[in-house]
Order: structure tokens, then sequence, then C-alpha cells
């Protein structure tokens, strides 16, 4: 969490294109929320049913956790969509960014329950007592 879910007409986005697009969604999501970057994913589809185009080349739903304010949420979706139009070459007016709220007890993040924003270092810290000691 976050979770990126980019769908695409087929060859729309090179494979290169989505590596770069990934990182920036990683850096663009971390910048305005300080968020870890290991919290973000971002996955790449072509022509998923359940991510309907509706005639545009790109649809790309980010789901966040809730908190973050319309400015955060505006500037996240600005600069996404600005990041798939200068590394795939698709007109703006193809691309659709939406981004969703969604509570953080709702989410799951490597066994834990994801930490409200904010919170993410303590939760870092306490994720990383639990992990075992690697063995010599």
């Amino acid at each position: 969490m976050p979770l990126y879910l980019c769908n695409a007409t087929a060859g729309a986005i090179s494979d290169d294109a989505k590596e770069k697009i990934a990182a920036d969604i990683t850096r663009i999501h971390c910048a305005v929320t300080d968020a870890p970057p290991i919290f973000v994913h971002a996955f790449f589809r072509e022509d998923a049913a359940e991510m309907p185009l509706n005639g545009k080349t790109v649809f790309l739903m980010g789901s966040i956790r809730a908190g973050r304010n319309d400015e955060q949420k505006s500037r996240i979706v600005t600069e996404i969509r600005q990041s798939i139009h200068d590394h795939a070459a698709i007109p703006p007016d193809d691309i659709v960014v939406m981004i969703r709220d969604t509570p953080a007890s709702w989410v799951m993040e490597g066994g834990d329950i994801m930490p409200e924003p904010g919170e993410e270092a303590e939760w870092l810290a306490a994720h990383e007592a639990q992990k075992p000691a690697e063995h010599a």
C-alpha cells in the first residue's frame, strides 16, 4: 500500500517506459506523502477487463491510505499523468489517473496492518523488530 494499477491498450507502454513510470510513481508518491518507498507498489496490465479504458489509452488507479489532503492527491494525479505522457508519448487527453482513499486499517503489508499517515517510522521499527535474527 499504496497500490497503483495501470491498464493500457496492448503495446501502448513499452517495458522500458513501464520501468520509468513505476520509478516515477514511487518517487512522486514518496515526495508528496513522505511514505517510505518500500510501501509503494505499481502494476501494469494491458486491456484488463476490471479496469475499463472507456476509449482512453491508459487508465491508472491509485489506492492510497486515507488522510491525504486534496492538494496532495491532485499533485500525485498530475505528476503521474505527466510521467506517463513523458515516457510513453501518450497524449494527456488519453490518460486517466484516479486516486481513491483506503483506510490504513484495511490494508496489511508484510504481515502487519498498515500505519496511519505520519506513523510510518514507528511501524517500520516495530516491523523490523519482528523479523527473525539471521543465522551466522
